[in-house]
């Protein structure tokens, strides 16, 4: 196998489109050696646990409604190209993802993590449920397979939430600046939403490849 870090914040549209795209790639090459692993990098690392407005928060960020729309122009194109329709007027507010976060973290141990962090964008972009909220994030384990007593109780304290901003910030010190990021063999970084067709060619050119022992 090998690996596939993959670097991302569940309210980043881009990363969504990103996934989209690589989902097609994988699902057309059933025998392809990926193995997926997701990493934590939050857009807005100093959002309070309780979010924001959504209004607020695109008045703060893009200036007002009309520079919100100029700037989501390209993402909705994008997101529609990738199979996505996504309902960003049902969005009420704008979370911390300290907690989604960690929700992916306790996926990952339980072999879950793909259809976490795949359901959390889905929950945000398409349902608009606000994702900061425990009892959504509970649910949200619940439907992924996880036991939802446990995520419940952990969500409750801390566990884990020194590391994901830890590994956040080694991953902003290793020069990552904007996601998704993609790390294909702890080598090769692959930056932005990348169309199916990039996904396509890095599959079969690994396919093509001989064996490491024939090298």
């Amino acid at each position: 196998m090998i690996k596939l870090d993959i670097i991302s914040d569940p309210i980043c549209p881009w990363c969504y489109i990103g996934w989209a795209n690589l989902a097609r790639a994988l699902e057309a090459r059933p025998d392809h050696p990926l193995a997926l692993e997701w990493h934590p990098f939050q857009l807005n690392p100093d959002m309070p646990a309780e979010g924001m407005d959504r209004r607020a928060y695109l008045e703060l960020k893009f200036g007002g409604t009309q520079g919100a729309l100029k700037a989501y122009a390209p993402v909705l194109e994008h997101a529609e190209a990738a199979g996505l329709t996504l309902q960003l007027d049902r969005i009420a507010r704008t979370p911390s993802t300290l907690d989604a976060h960690r929700l992916i973290h306790w996926a990952g141990i339980e072999g879950r993590q793909t259809p976490a962090a795949v359901a959390l964008f889905k929950a945000n972009f398409i349902d608009g449920r606000d994702i900061g909220d425990k009892t959504v994030l509970a649910e949200i384990a619940e439907a992924v397979g996880l036991d939802r007593a446990m995520i419940e109780t952990l969500l409750q304290g801390d566990a884990d939430a020194e590391e994901i901003r830890a590994r956040d910030a080694h991953t902003r010190a290793r020069g990552v600046t904007g996601v998704p990021c993609f790390v294909l063999a702890n080598q090769h970084v692959i930056t932005g939403a990348q169309p199916t067709d990039l996904w396509l060619n890095v599959l079969d050119e690994i396919a093509g490849q001989p064996p490491e022992a024939d090298r």
